[in-house]
Protein backbone atom coordinates (compact mmCIF):
# COMPACT_ATOMS: atom_id res chain seq x y z
CA UNK A 1 0.00 0.00 0.00
CA UNK A 2 1.10 3.37 -1.04
CA UNK A 3 1.32 6.11 1.30
CA UNK A 4 -1.11 8.94 1.06
CA UNK A 5 -1.75 12.27 2.63
CA UNK A 6 -5.58 12.48 3.85
CA UNK A 7 -7.18 16.08 4.47
CA UNK A 8 -10.25 17.45 5.63
CA UNK A 9 -11.66 19.55 3.95
CA UNK A 10 -10.19 22.85 5.81
CA UNK A 11 -6.33 21.75 5.71
CA UNK A 12 -7.29 20.67 1.95
CA UNK A 13 -8.59 24.83 1.53
CA UNK A 14 -5.62 26.02 3.10
CA UNK A 15 -3.18 23.90 0.36
CA UNK A 16 -5.02 25.05 -2.70
CA UNK A 17 -6.07 28.61 -1.42
CA UNK A 18 -10.16 28.41 -1.40
CA UNK A 19 -12.63 28.99 0.91
CA UNK A 20 -13.90 25.50 2.37
CA UNK A 21 -17.19 26.49 1.59
CA UNK A 22 -16.15 26.52 -2.07
CA UNK A 23 -15.00 23.24 -1.42
CA UNK A 24 -17.99 21.82 -0.38
CA UNK A 25 -20.69 23.33 -2.32
CA UNK A 26 -18.60 23.73 -5.64
CA UNK A 27 -15.90 21.74 -6.23
CA UNK A 28 -17.71 18.35 -4.26
CA UNK A 29 -19.02 16.05 -6.53
CA UNK A 30 -18.25 17.70 -9.77
CA UNK A 31 -14.56 18.17 -10.01
CA UNK A 32 -13.45 16.43 -6.87
CA UNK A 33 -15.07 12.84 -7.34
CA UNK A 34 -15.88 10.64 -4.52
CA UNK A 35 -13.45 7.46 -4.50
CA UNK A 36 -11.02 9.32 -6.37
CA UNK A 37 -10.40 12.48 -5.05
CA UNK A 38 -11.84 11.65 -1.37
CA UNK A 39 -13.56 9.43 1.28
CA UNK A 40 -15.98 9.12 3.84
CA UNK A 41 -14.21 6.47 6.58
CA UNK A 42 -16.44 4.30 8.38
CA UNK A 43 -19.52 5.30 6.28
CA UNK A 44 -19.69 8.47 8.30
CA UNK A 45 -20.51 12.10 7.51
CA UNK A 46 -16.41 13.15 8.01
CA UNK A 47 -14.84 13.79 4.32
CA UNK A 48 -11.24 13.07 4.09
CA UNK A 49 -9.56 14.06 0.46
CA UNK A 50 -6.54 11.95 -0.73
CA UNK A 51 -4.03 14.83 -1.32
CA UNK A 52 -1.76 12.93 -4.19
CA UNK A 53 -4.90 12.57 -6.26
CA UNK A 54 -5.94 16.12 -5.64
CA UNK A 55 -2.86 17.92 -6.84
CA UNK A 56 -2.19 15.26 -9.47
CA UNK A 57 -5.16 16.00 -11.33
CA UNK A 58 -5.00 19.66 -10.19
CA UNK A 59 -1.91 19.65 -12.23
CA UNK A 60 -3.37 17.76 -15.44
CA UNK A 61 -6.63 20.25 -15.57
CA UNK A 62 -4.37 23.71 -15.50
CA UNK A 63 -1.48 22.18 -17.91
CA UNK A 64 -4.38 21.51 -20.49
CA UNK A 65 -4.44 17.56 -20.75
CA UNK A 66 -8.08 16.75 -21.51
CA UNK A 67 -9.65 14.65 -18.77
CA UNK A 68 -12.98 13.01 -19.57
CA UNK A 69 -15.77 14.06 -22.07
CA UNK A 70 -16.88 17.34 -21.65
CA UNK A 71 -20.61 18.46 -21.40
CA UNK A 72 -21.92 21.42 -22.76
CA UNK A 73 -23.50 22.08 -19.28
CA UNK A 74 -19.90 22.84 -18.33
CA UNK A 75 -19.31 19.38 -16.64
CA UNK A 76 -17.48 16.52 -17.31
CA UNK A 77 -17.97 12.55 -17.75
CA UNK A 78 -15.09 10.33 -16.09
CA UNK A 79 -14.22 7.53 -17.05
Amino acid sequence: MTDQTYLTTEELAGRIKYDSRTIRDRLKDSVLLEGRHYFRPFGGRKTLYIWENVQKDMLMYSSGSSVGIPLANGGTIHG
